[in-house]
């Protein structure tokens, strides 16, 4: 028996998708900048994808979707595009549990001169507001605040946020890769001026993502060449994968609807039952939260020889697929950066796991794996009465 519940780090690319990208490949393989037919046809399939994923987040204009090849390319672009408009380094503000493709970009403009505020959250990991008016300078040019924060499910108060950000006259910029595809975003309601997709989050090929550009927004491209995209991302397009991607958010914004509220149910049913284990408390917001998202930590985690990474190989034996927040590097665990922001103490913030649900998980899913992780605690932990027995 095999359970897959990393859905926040991928998503097995669903038939419909395929069967395009199978056509696309035999069909329409042309180079869509050339002006015969078959650079035509593939021109037809890129821009049919843009205003499929134009739907998914109620773009005014397709012309608004710049695709990209990630997630992390699109957050890229949102930040450094704007930075390279300066020759003078400005100051922008971002929270303190980005993704790293906003985070490692930030100390990136630190290295050239720029200013970086990192605002701080609570213990749920959301931002306050007024943290974020304070913050703002006469010369803060943008601000980036991630949308549905992935390690830990918070969703942020994007839309106060934003308007907090546009009454100062600056530029926002949210990373809805977790977001995008299990909530309803509508940008032309938000108050966005950059927004993140990424096609391997909602059932797409991987190696694609988008970058929403509200219109009259200015960005400096980060790859120059032929023009592709608006003159914002040089390159032939890959258009089997773009094709893929609008298939996929396509149908992403038509089972919105029932799929948002049943992962919902799932996701309180473990949190339900996983509540049950002493020593295993949850992280992120309980009510503001990605759907789809359960994220916990044991309160008294060993890096030696009690990890989040421990039950992530535990489980995985188990054939159950989960991840966790800590990371590895020269062969020390390093806690979650993510958990110490929310407050965490070191050793809570080498516990951190993450399970996350997808349109094939069931509620016996459910069950069985938390059986299986309070038998794996009963197991590595039994001095420490862990579980209830």
């Amino acid at each position: 028996m095999q359970i897959y519940l990393d859905y926040s780090a991928t998503t097995p690319t669903r038939k419909e998708a395929i069967a395009v990208m199978q056509t696309v490949l035999t069909q329409q393989w042309g180079n869509p900048s050339s002006l015969h037919e078959w650079g035509q046809r593939a021109a037809t399939v890129v821009e049919q994808a843009r205003i499929q994923v134009t739907g998914l987040i109620n773009a005014a204009t397709p012309e608004s979707i710049i695709f990209t090849s990630s997630g992390t390319e699109a957050d890229n672009l949102a930040i450094m595009g704007v930075a390279r408009l300066y020759a003078v380094p400005q100051h922008i503000i971002i929270s303190s549990v980005e993704h790293s493709a906003i985070s490692e970009t930030a100390r990136l403009l630190e290295m050239w001169g720029w200013e970086v505020t990192r605002l701080s959250v609570d213990v749920k990991g959301r931002v306050n507001p007024l943290d974020l008016k304070a913050a703002l300078r006469h010369n803060t040019v943008l601000v980036s605040i991630i949308y549905g924060q992935s390690e830990v499910g918070t969703v942020q108060p994007i839309a106060e946020l934003g308007k907090i950000v546009q009454s100062h006259g600056a530029l926002f910029h949210t990373d809805a890769v977790q977001a995008a595809g299990r909530l309803p975003i509508d940008v032309q309601q938000l108050p966005v001026d950059l927004l993140s997709i990424s096609s391997h989050k909602i059932y797409g090929p991987q190696g694609a993502g988008a970058l929403y550009v509200r219109p009259g927004v200015e960005l400096m491209p980060l790859i120059s060449g032929g023009g592709q995209e608006m003159g914002l991302r040089s390159g032939t397009q890959a258009v089997p994968i773009i094709a893929g991607f609008g298939v996929a958010a396509e149908l992403a914004a038509q089972e919105l609807a029932t799929e948002t509220p049943r992962l919902i149910e799932l996701r309180d049913r473990a949190f339900a039952q996983l509540a049950e284990i002493p020593g295993l408390i949850a992280t992120g917001d309980g009510c503001d939260r990605l759907p789809h998202h359960v994220s916990m930590c044991l309160e008294n985690a060993d890096g030696e020889k009690l990890s989040g990474k421990t039950l992530v190989r535990q489980l995985n034996l188990a054939g159950i697929g989960i991840s966790a927040g800590a990371a590895c590097h020269s062969g020390k665990l390093s806690p979650s950066p993510i958990l110490l922001a929310m407050g965490y103490s070191e050793k809570a913030a080498l516990g951190g796991i993450r399970i996350t649900l997808g349109r094939d998980t069931t509620e016996a899913d459910i069950d069985w794996t938390v059986m299986v992780l309070k038998q794996v605690l009963q197991r590595l932990t039994p001095d420490l009465s862990l579980v209830k027995r």
